[in-house]
């Protein structure tokens, strides 16, 4: 019992990093998205200044994909969006690293493409953390 104990316990303290998320890293890998992205709160607050050629990624983490008003989705990305898929951040961190061929795994169709031709080669899961963590919520009383 106490040697299964203390294999569990190994096993998880050994396991953890592996899931690990750093949204302060992640705030540091977006500056890279900038050029495209903003983070831009319902009242007009910047929390991230950016370009508004992708759409805004304010409380993007748990919202319908392709579903920010008055941007123009490619219809890959649309197509996927029928499926009724929400971000997360697991999915967030695989669209990032290879849009296009996300959307062809997620959509079956050798077609889908995205708009999107920037591919995150590293850290995806910090970048997802950061758009998944308080400065980007409007649970954040400061984005309100």
């Amino acid at each position: 019992m106490k040697l299964s104990l203390i294999a569990t316990i190994a096993a998880v303290s050994l396991a953890a990093p592996a899931f690990a998320q750093d949204a302060a890293k992640g705030e540091k890998e977006f500056k890279k998205c900038k050029a495209c992205h903003s983070i831009v709160a319902p009242d007009g607050t910047a929390i991230f200044k950016g370009g508004k050629v992708g759409p805004n990624l304010y409380n993007v983490i748990g919202r319908p994909v392709a579903s920010e008003e008055g941007f123009s989705y490619k219809d890959g990305i649309k197509e996927y969006a029928a499926t009724g898929a929400v971000w997360t951040e697991e999915l967030i961190a695989e669209y990032i690293t290879d849009p296009s061929k996300f959307l062809e795994e997620k959509t079956g169709d050798p077609k889908a493409k995205s708009g999107m031709s920037y591919k995150q080669k590293k850290d995806q899961a910090d970048v997802a953390a950061y758009l998944g963590s308080a400065d980007v919520s409007p649970d954040n009383p400061a984005n309100k």
